[in-house]
């Protein structure tokens, strides 16, 4: 039985409908048919990362002549809700879905019955785990931001020992890992190094990342590095700094490239950070959906959508853009 054979009442009610000479309807009615359907499902609808990447899905969706459906956790790491999505958008008759997955680990076999059904899954800036669970990942590559922070951040030291504090996502989150591990090895230090002299989870939160902050300087007073999984918790960090009297002693330097967080770059809070762009991920993975709902072709693999070290104190051995260039293609309230 083919696609079209499955539709035949509908099908059926067009063509009777156009021999009695609505024209108009009948194309219309038929182009509805014929439209392809989408799912985005963030990890939240808050984060301005999201609300970024939903705009990117939405003008793609409208460029491409395709039915846009979205959804989003409740809260960062709310998985329970993106199975339900998952689930709503394949009742909906998706042909693809892109997805933000909160918990890399235990969406998986949501992904694996929704591929099962012929739906196209495509993860947009967080691999699953494991990563081949979709069809394809486009996303930045978060191990090579990683990297961009911590080179920047030994070179900005200039021959100062290190006593640095890593202010991290959450355990076993892939997003969070490949970016501690990419700030490590861009600094010169492997895991456990005494140079890394406290470790505190965040879950990316602002108040989170100021107790960790505050947590990490009763520990170790004499920090002089501060690395961040994403801006928010820089912004946290930044403010227990301050009430401690140390901002300006401490280097931050954090991931991202949202607009709040290239204004705390160009105003001093974080030295540097490393952009990446949730909007070509939406549209690019949407794309994909469609062309894949019109021939059938899947996209596969990973696909890096870019990262630029965004800062106003650039460093000769790492290439950068200064937060002009930062605020021009930055995600969230300019």
């Amino acid at each position: 039985m083919n696609l079209n054979s499955r539709r035949h009442p509908a099908a059926r009610t067009v063509v009777s409908m156009c021999v009695a000479g609505l024209a108009v309807w009948c194309a219309s009615a038929s182009q509805a048919a014929d439209q392809p359907v989408i799912g985005l499902i963030t990890k939240t609808d808050t984060n301005p990362f999201f609300v970024k990447m939903k705009q990117g899905a939405e003008a793609a969706a409208s460029k491409d002549g395709a039915k846009l459906l979205t959804a989003a956790g409740k809260f960062d790491g709310d998985n329970a809700s993106q199975v339900t999505a998952i689930e709503n958008m394949m009742t909906a008759g998706a042909k693809a879905i892109l997805i933000t997955p909160s918990d890399t680990k235990a969406i998986v076999p949501s992904i694996r019955k929704a591929r099962a059904a012929g739906v196209m899954v495509v993860a947009l800036d967080t691999p699953t785990d494991p990563q081949d669970a979709t069809d394809a990942l486009f996303a930045t590559d978060n191990f090579k931001a990683g990297v961009l922070i911590g080179k920047y951040a030994k070179a900005a030291l200039n021959g100062k020992p290190a006593k640095i504090a890593t202010l991290d996502l959450a355990p076993g989150v892939s997003v969070g890992v490949l970016r501690h591990n990419g700030f490590l090895e861009g600094f010169g230090v492997k895991e456990g190094d005494p140079a890394v002299v406290c470790s505190q989870d965040t879950r990316g939160d602002q108040a989170k990342g100021q107790t960790a902050m505050e947590n990490c300087l009763q520990k170790a007073p004499d920090i002089n590095v501060v690395y961040t999984i994403n801006e928010p918790a820089a912004a946290g960090a930044y403010r227990a700094l301050k009430a401690a009297g140390k901002d300006k002693n401490v280097m931050i330097v954090s991931i991202d490239g949202g607009c709040e967080g290239v204004r705390n770059v160009n105003a001093g809070a974080i030295a540097a950070t490393s952009q990446q762009y949730p909007l070509k991920m939406a549209a690019l993975g949407v794309t994909a959906g469609v062309d894949y709902a019109k021939t059938g072709k899947k996209v596969s693999g990973y696909q890096d959508t870019g990262v630029t070290l965004i800062t106003d104190r650039p460093m000769s051995s790492v290439d950068s853009k200064d937060t002009k260039f930062g605020l021009d293609n930055c995600w969230g309230n300019k």
